[in-house]
């Protein structure tokens, strides 16, 4: 499942690649109200596409695609970048460590195994406070804490739901995972930053509004 806001540029490869080399199963691309034809590229290549009238927020795209796979009735949920910096195959590593674990959530990590591909310096260290904060707030011990590729079983999808809208719904899974006492591991992903995909992430002067959405989400939960 893909949430996509203006990737007209990359859905195509992306969404094609899912079907070329993940485990079989629908490919779901919801877009958050585009400008661009991202809903026509997606759904061009093969997608189930989705398609908020307004632009909400990457968290409310992935609840809108659970809520989505779910009556479908889809037993295993992975959720994808659109940007083209997760690598398809790596969607097969979710599956089976579900299975060999018998985990309820299995998360992507770029800071195991392989080194992540032209990872910018400042990146890095934004990473590193986020983890930080991730562990100290919320008591999940990981490696990676805004990594867009994960895997979930239907049946942990049915017990959490995603009400931070915006960018502060990767902190608010990952709390939501410690707080339903959920089984989780972390897999080694390749993650590939490219001059496109940097323009399309976060800005380091944003972190600190996503913390305070957090935070006060956690404290309205």
């Amino acid at each position: 499942m893909i949430p996509a806001y203006n990737e007209e540029r990359a859905i195509r490869a992306v969404v094609r690649g899912l079907q070329a080399d993940a485990p079989a199963g629908d490919v779901i691309v919801v877009d958050d109200a585009s400008r661009d034809d991202t809903s026509g590229s997606a759904r061009a290549a093969g997608a189930i596409v989705l398609r908020h009238i307004i632009n909400r927020g990457q968290g409310a795209a992935l609840q809108t695609g659970f809520d989505a796979a779910l009556r479908r009735g889809a037993e295993v949920i992975i959720t994808f970048d659109a940007d083209g910096q997760h690598t398809p195959s790596d969607a097969a590593a979710l599956i089976a460590a579900l299975v060999e674990h018998d985990a309820d959530v299995v998360l992507g990590s770029r800071f195991l195994g392989r080194e992540a591909e032209n990872m910018p310096t400042a990146r890095r260290w934004l990473l590193r406070a986020a983890l930080w904060f991730t562990r100290v707030v919320s008591r999940v011990n990981v490696t990676d804490t805004h990594n867009g590729l994960r895997a979930f079983r239907a049946s942990a999808l049915e017990r959490i739901r995603i009400s931070e809208d915006r960018m502060a719904h990767a902190s608010e899974l990952l709390d939501l995972i410690g707080e339903c006492d959920l089984r989780h591991v972390e897999v080694p992903c390749h993650v590939r930053y490219t001059e496109y995909s940097m323009r399309k992430g976060q800005r380091w002067h944003a972190a600190l509004p996503i913390a305070f959405n957090f935070l006060v989400g956690k404290v309205m939960r």
